[in-house]
């Protein structure tokens, strides 16, 4: 490459990576913790995740007794989704939307153990850092953009680096000086790691920024698929919610119950997800919607039959989060987080060590690079 391209993409990747290279180094770093949060925050929290009453089973309180309970809490202006549980031993989690939003956890009897907002605890202040900013859509568009910028950076980090001669050189020069090893550290992460943070990085944009699945789709020439909408208004404790869950199970026998969702507007149904064995979501993306006030199925659709950009949801959460190969990939995951944080954090000390070095020694440093 000629010196002039290559300093006027060197400026570019330089300048773009300030702009919004920060925002790259938090979120890579925040879903690092993640990894090791969620599992923290259980142990730790024994109370609100372990069920006294049913420690060695998988045991479920009658929804609608969880129902009447959050009604009696929150009002009728709250919708709820409701987690079963899945493993023995653990509680069912209502998250609450509405007047307060947060988790309620419940025994097997129904009774309310605890309760967190949204922010409260560690975790939840990590996760809503992490997805949003804490700034809601704003916040995830914003992190969408970031992540757009991250494939140009990746793009132009890889021009920048492209050896003439291969096999290329991954050595990081230690003792060559702070200035010398950073930009090896940064080069060598790129080079190594770039592609593996880009799916990490595009896989949490997808599931973030809800657009970028309409676009999906459209490209595809589909259509989104849309909840039904009830004839008329209905009270959404007119029909008993276990007997709607029933009904959708009775739908898709192999199916377990990820998520039962209960509006709080009376024009939108009941909504029942599902897990089939086929489907690498682990919460269920086949759903069921039941009119609440006659129990009747208004729609059922498996989650193989979504529009094309809903159904790569089912591949793009388990990718980002780590639970489609397991421990090892929730490992990776987490290593992925901190390479993308290191690569980031690298480039911005190494653009604020340039700026006090010399011109001539700067030069030197760039040059002394094998295969370059």
């Amino acid at each position: 490459m000629q010196p002039a391209l290559r300093g006027s993409w060197l400026r570019l990747h330089r300048w773009v990576a300030l702009a919004l290279g920060w925002l790259l180094v938090l979120a890579g770093f925040l879903g690092a913790l993640l990894t090791l949060a969620r599992p923290l925050d259980q142990w730790s929290h024994p109370a609100l995740f372990r069920d006294p009453v049913a420690p060695a089973v998988i045991a479920s309180p009658s929804l609608d007794t969880v129902r009447l309970h959050l009604d009696r809490s929150f009002g009728d202006r709250a919708s709820y989704t409701l987690r079963p549980p899945r493993a023995p031993g653990e509680t069912l989690w209502a998250y609450v939307s509405g007047p307060w939003d947060g988790v309620v956890y419940f025994d097997a009897e129904g009774r309310e153990l605890g309760r967190r907002g949204e922010t409260e605890g560690a975790y939840n202040l990590l996760f809503e850092l992490h997805s949003s900013l804490l700034l809601g859509d704003t916040g995830k568009a914003v992190l969408t953009t970031a992540a757009v910028t991250y494939l140009f950076l990746l793009a132009t980090g890889l021009v920048l680096w492209w050896p003439r001669r291969w096999p290329p050189s991954f050595r990081i020069q230690w003792r060559a000086g702070a200035l010398r090893s950073l930009l090896d550290l940064h080069n060598t992460a790129g080079a190594l790691l770039g592609l593996l943070i880009l799916v990490s990085v595009a896989s949490g944009a997808y599931m973030a920024w809800p657009p970028l699945r309409t676009l999906v789709t459209t490209a595809a020439g589909g259509t989104p698929v849309a909840p039904p909408k009830l004839q008329a208004p209905a009270a959404r404790s007119g029909s008993s919610l276990d007997a709607l869950v029933r009904q959708a199970q009775a739908r898709f026998p192999s199916g377990r119950v990820g998520y039962v969702q209960v509006p709080a507007s009376a024009t939108q149904p009941v909504r029942v997800r599902l897990k089939l064995p086929d489907d690498p979501h682990p919460n269920g993306l086949t759903s069921v919607w039941l009119d609440p006030a006659h129990g009747r199925v208004l729609r059922t659709v498996r989650w193989s039959e979504l529009d094309p950009g809903n159904r790569l949801v089912s591949f793009a959460y388990p990718l980002h989060t780590g639970v489609l190969g397991g421990p090892l990939h929730e490992v990776l995951v987490g290593v992925t987080g901190l390479a993308l944080a290191t690569l980031g954090g690298s480039g911005l000390l190494l653009w604020w060590k340039r700026r006090r070095v010399p011109r001539a020694r700067r030069t030197g440093a760039a040059a002394g690079q094998p295969n370059r």
